[in-house]
């Protein structure tokens, strides 16, 4: 059976609890090991990948997921399409805590990364990243939430930031003029290394807190910010099931 759908988990999303007849595979790539196990299992009839982006326990920060080899895993496996999982703060009026939102653009704020699959031989790999999230792909994601009823903003700029600290206020103000309307620190380079794999990526983000200087931000404490994640997150299994299908 093909996989239809991979799913890359962000804070605080460490498993699909609806996947049935789970097995683990571990691959090997030339990049390294990816931050996990595959859990590979049925939703459904649909054959659905699963992994945790910052490892099963969380041991992995942001700056330290190692993206190539998780995206070449992926796609070792057969899998097409990837759907991530990122667990962002939001930074203007539509995006606030336990919003579900499927973001159109990107803007990346990291350094130091490994942010392609070229390794100085051949030729450089000079993709396409106009538009960063594939848009058929983010087509059937927001088709998928109308089925199943989720509520997700469709649209809206990514910042990725390093990590893994948070962001100061001024620092979210720039983003805010730069036209950023979340902040996370995983959005990239894992959106540009699956257009050079030829995969299709969307993103659904998980709003779990304001930004700082943002709304009725506070103080950002971890528990609030796993319960905003639940929150958000509780249609998701019906939403991915939809989306596997289609």
């Amino acid at each position: 059976m093909d996989i239809a759908l991979a799913v890359i988990g962000g804070t605080g999303v460490y498993r699909l609890a609806a996947l049935e007849d789970v097995e683990a595979r571990h691959v090997d790539t030339p990049y390294g090991a990816p931050s996990g196990p595959l859990r590979i299992g049925r939703l459904g009839e649909q054959r659905i990948a699963f992994l945790a982006r910052h490892g099963e326990g969380h041991a992995l920060p942001p700056h330290r997921v190692n993206y190539r080899a998780n995206l070449h895993a992926l796609k070792h496996i057969g899998a097409k399409r990837v759907l991530a999982l990122n667990t962002v703060g939001g930074i203007t009026d539509a995006y606030g805590p336990r919003v579900l939102a499927c973001p159109d653009q990107l803007i990346d704020y990291t350094w130091g990364r490994e942010s392609t699959f070229w390794d100085g031989e051949g030729e450089a790999l000079h993709v396409d990243f106009g538009h960063p999230y594939s848009p058929m792909f983010r087509h059937k994601v927001l088709a998928a939430a109308r089925v199943t009823g989720a509520r997700v903003v469709d649209g809206g700029c990514y910042g990725a930031t390093q990590g893994p600290r948070l962001e100061t206020n001024a620092e979210i103000a720039r983003m805010r003029r730069d036209g950023c309307d979340l902040v996370g620190m995983t959005g990239m380079p894992e959106a540009a290394l699956a257009r050079e794999l030829g995969l299709e990526y969307a993103c659904l983000a998980i709003v779990a807190n304001w930004a700082a200087g943002c709304g009725d931000a506070q103080e950002i404490t971890l528990a609030e910010v796993l319960d905003n994640v639940a929150a958000a997150s509780a249609g998701l299994p019906e939403l991915v099931a939809e989306l596997a299908r289609g």
